[in-house]
């Protein structure tokens, strides 16, 4: 419909330029937005705002011209004219209901679209160090990330989930070192015990497991403890295995999959940190000072020069970031999503610095703003109005295993992605399991279920409804009707949006407030009535609403129950 609308702006617009009242090469802008209150419409335009100034008239003197040259249209009652200059175009009862029959015939598929004609996306998220359980920020990272995909995916994008596993580096030799005590029978209070060492009590379960030579399958890594207390690189890899099998685990209770599963490790095994590091050299983007190498991040906008190689010896944690960047590039993938936490702010810079040297230098021509971040905040658990700080598995943080095991997937789910990333996040236990209206989830869910219900009670009326058999729509002439008939007709650009700005927060808002409407309308309204026509209209918005629901809660990864 916002296709139509602004076909007939765009012919009034050139009847205009035809009858002198608009400049010849003026280039209109034609914006069409849905109203928030029916009264002011179905659908509106700022265009003879946009004009004012190349037609040197105000705007609403532009607008009424616009009315003026506005070709007849039958899905169209009127057109007037608010506030400074706004065009509100209200749609007759034919136009406004058609959205239902789109719903239910598209079925799932509505909402969805080619915008992304088959391009490919890689979004990685997650991307935990091996060395303990996943925490309730992973969590967040998780239903994020995963939520993005699936929005991606409906957009029309060939979408890659990838997992970045940081399996190198100190934090892994800071594994290593906890399970091996574990394995001498040491325990954090012993004075050998290491000094970054692990606490957590999964760390006596790997060193139980390794001590045992159980057999370990994570992926595509196979390992068999040794049982030798003393060869620390058999504990390494033993201990990377376990602690991904385990976050493999954590993640398919969450309902999320990868398609790839890159290590950090393959990135020195394979020579691509050097070769990296070798054309960042040759871009003559680096230099010498104190026997360590610096790259110059501030010749693409850094505040100040950070360090590649230390002194010591060894490479920051950003160089082999670049490097893999440059492995996704040259995967093909023009563009790439990372759903990181707020701690990854300042590797941006560098990061993108890393990645034009080499494109400059190479002619490779990767955009300046390749990759994107969503970065998303910390998250606060509490239960009974005060904060859960540890879990008896990690030790010192709340694991996805425990929010999951207290208040299920859905809930988890729902909870993690419905703010703004760039918002902290309070994740209240008692709320999450409540059934209530305070409860989105409870909420959300109990709408879907409504309708089914009512399905379930036609058969004891003795009375049919047919999705093939949509008749009478006109007849929905309420107030709560054109409001529940606006929000469907939003939600496929909604989801384009969502997907286009990495935002499912945006679908998690829109449930809940088309959850309200309908329940609004469930409790004004009779539904299962003897007037035939009147029910089945009813009806038919209502698994139209149904349908919706059961569409975005899938984009979040949530169930759509027929039974509360």
């Amino acid at each position: 419909m916002k296709d139509h609308i602004a076909a007939l702006i765009n012919a009034a617009l050139n009847t205009m330029i035809d009858n002198g009242d608009l400049p010849a090469d003026v280039e209109p802008r034609v914006n069409i937005d849905r109203t928030r209150d029916k009264a002011h419409g179905d659908l509106a335009s700022n265009i003879a705002m946009t004009l004012a100034k190349a037609a040197k008239k105000p705007p609403r003197d532009i607008a009424q011209l616009i009315i003026n040259a506005l070709p007849a249209s039958e899905k169209l009652t009127k057109a007037e004219i608010a506030g400074p200059g706004f065009i509100n175009f209200f749609l007759n009862e034919a136009a406004a209901t058609a959205v239902v029959k789109e719903i239910l015939s598209q079925g799932k598929n509505f909402g969805r679209s080619n915008k992304g004609a088959g391009k490919k996306v890689q979004v990685e998220f997650v991307s935990a160090n091996p060395t303990g359980p996943l925490h309730v920020g992973h969590g967040r990272g998780a239903a994020v990330g995963d939520s993005i995909c699936r929005l991606l995916e409906a957009d029309g994008w060939n979408v890659t989930a990838e997992f970045y596993y940081n399996d190198a580096g100190q934090q892994i030799n800071n594994l290593a070192g906890s399970v091996q005590a574990r394995c001498k029978g040491l325990g954090p209070d012993d004075d050998s015990w290491p000094e970054d060492g692990y606490r957590g009590d999964y760390i006596i379960d790997v060193a139980k497991s390794y001590m045992a030579k159980e057999t370990i399958d994570a992926e595509d890594k196979h390992v068999v403890g040794k049982g030798d207390v003393d060869d620390k690189d058999a504990i390494r890899d033993f201990a990377v295995a376990y602690l991904r099998r385990e976050q493999d685990l954590d993640l398919k209770a969450f309902g999320v999959d990868f398609d790839v599963y890159y290590l950090e490790s393959a990135l020195y095994a394979d020579g691509d940190v050097e070769k990296t590091v070798q054309r960042l050299i040759d871009s003559g983007h680096t230099y010498e000072k104190e026997g360590a190498l610096w790259l110059k991040t501030t010749d693409f906008g850094d505040d100040k020069d950070r360090v590649m190689r230390k002194s010591e010896g060894g490479y920051t944690y950003f160089v082999p970031d670049v490097a893999y960047h440059l492995n996704k590039w040259n995967r093909g993938f023009e563009r790439v999503v990372n759903e990181q936490g707020a701690d990854h702010h300042s590797t941006i810079t560098r990061v993108r610095a890393g990645i034009q040297a080499v494109s400059q230098h190479q002619g490779q021509d990767i955009p300046k703003d390749w990759p994107e971040y969503v970065l998303h905040q910390m998250v606060m658990v509490m239960r009974g109005g005060e904060e859960v700080k540890i879990s008896k598995r990690a030790g010192s943080y709340v694991t996805i295993r425990d929010l999951i095991d207290e208040v299920g997937k859905d809930a988890t789910r729902y909870f993690l992605a419905a703010r703004a990333t760039t918002s902290q996040l309070t994740f209240d236990i008692d709320l999450a399991v409540s059934q209530s209206n305070d409860n989105p989830v409870y909420y959300i869910q109990y709408a879907h279920a409504r309708v089914c219900s009512m399905h379930r009670k036609l058969a004891d009326n003795g009375w049919s409804w047919s999705s093939g058999e949509i008749n009478s729509l006109e007849l929905l002439t309420e107030d709560a009707e054109k409001v529940l008939l606006n929000k469907l007709a939003a939600y496929p650009e909604l989801i384009s949006n969502a997907a286009n700005h990495c935002e499912p927060h945006i679908v998690a808002n829109y449930l809940r407030e088309l959850a309200g409407d309908f329940h609004s309308y469930y409790n004004s309204h009779k539904m299962l009535i003897d007037n035939s026509e009147l029910r089945n209209a009813r009806l038919s918005l209502s698994e139209a609403v149904r349908q919706v629901i059961e569409n975005g809660l899938s984009l979040l990864g949530v169930s759509a129950p027929t039974e509360m």
